[in-house]
């Protein structure tokens, strides 16, 4: 039975620390840091090791694991301690744009360590849990040194060398997250300028979004009319969402809600109309809000 690998952590939100607690279950030495140290006092208590400095911390353990708000953090933290990189896989689990975790990859390869980007795909109570998972990408032979602890903190997802293709499905994903969010905030803020207090109505807004895949998902593999560009008109039209759309925005309007979302909503339907979609299945929207560019640097293999 092999020996529990040391794992270095930096960064102790909430999000860090419920990947420390994690690591320490799983019988791994974890050493942390942080920028604001009485963050860790409740972690040292459970068996991990504080260090004094990025340097020292990074010099703990041959992972080095960042849980931090951006990646103009990374450089700040790990800046004063790139004498300590060499040879180490760092693992940023932190958000950022996919170009910057490009730039990011490089700026510590030039230090002689090795980048692995990655998206977590669970809220700071789920790190562990059989519903977790993880998006990776970046080198592949990094990644797979550390497969194993690494998926402790949750089923590891990964997607291939270009370090920015993790964080572009993780943002994709927090785009369908954050959207919807909204909608619920803004459906509610429609209900309760009508005189509908939001306890009454946010119930039946997450009974109508646990609905929603059956729009999506028609027994085909889901994303099919995305893929192929082909949208049968069979249950809805771009037409009819679009009305759709366009009563929302007037509703909204008439109650004094903000405008921002069903305006946004709105273009998409008109804007696949004018491209002559109105026939069309609502999925025909795709075609006027997808890349008219070639392939970002590093998606899908490119170089």
């Amino acid at each position: 039975m092999s020996t529990p690998t040391p794992v270095t952590l930096v960064g102790l939100g909430p999000m860090g620390q419920a990947m420390v607690r994690t690591l320490l279950a799983a019988g791994h030495p974890v050493t942390v840091w942080n920028r604001t140290p009485s963050r860790a006092d409740a972690l040292v208590a459970e068996g991990a090791v504080l260090a004094a400095t990025p340097a020292a911390a990074v010099a703990a353990s041959d992972l080095v694991v960042l849980s931090l708000t951006d990646y103009a953090a990374m450089y700040d933290v790990l800046g004063p301690a790139v004498a300590a990189l060499r040879g180490r896989t760092v693992v940023n689990l932190s958000s950022d744009t996919p170009g910057t975790t490009r730039a990011a990859a490089r700026w510590v390869a030039e230090r002689g360590a090795t980048l692995v980007t990655g998206g977590v795909m669970t809220p700071a109570p789920g790190v562990g849990t059989a519903d977790a998972y993880v998006y990776y990408s970046g080198p592949e032979a990094a990644f797979r040194e550390h497969e194993a602890t690494l998926a402790l903190l949750g089923a590891p997802r990964y997607l291939g060398e270009d370090p920015g293709l993790a964080q572009l499905l993780y943002q994709a994903q927090l785009d369908v997250f954050l959207t919807a969010l909204s909608g619920v905030a803004h459906a509610a803020a429609l209900a309760q300028a009508a005189g509908v207090p939001p306890t009454r109505f946010v119930p039946e807004a997450l009974a109508t979004l646990a609905s929603t895949p059956a729009m999506i998902d028609d027994g085909t593999a889901p994303g099919t009319e995305f893929e192929t560009g082909e949208h049968p008109g069979h249950l809805s039209t771009a037409t009819m969402m679009g009305a759709t759309a366009a009563h929302i925005l007037g509703a909204s309007e008439e109650l004094g809600v903000d405008t921002g979302l069903p305006r946004a909503i709105l273009s998409h339907y008109e804007r696949a109309l004018a491209a002559g979609h109105g026939r069309d299945n609502w999925s025909a929207i795709f075609e006027v809000i997808k890349a008219r560019t070639p392939a970002v640097e590093g998606v899908g293999g490119a170089s």
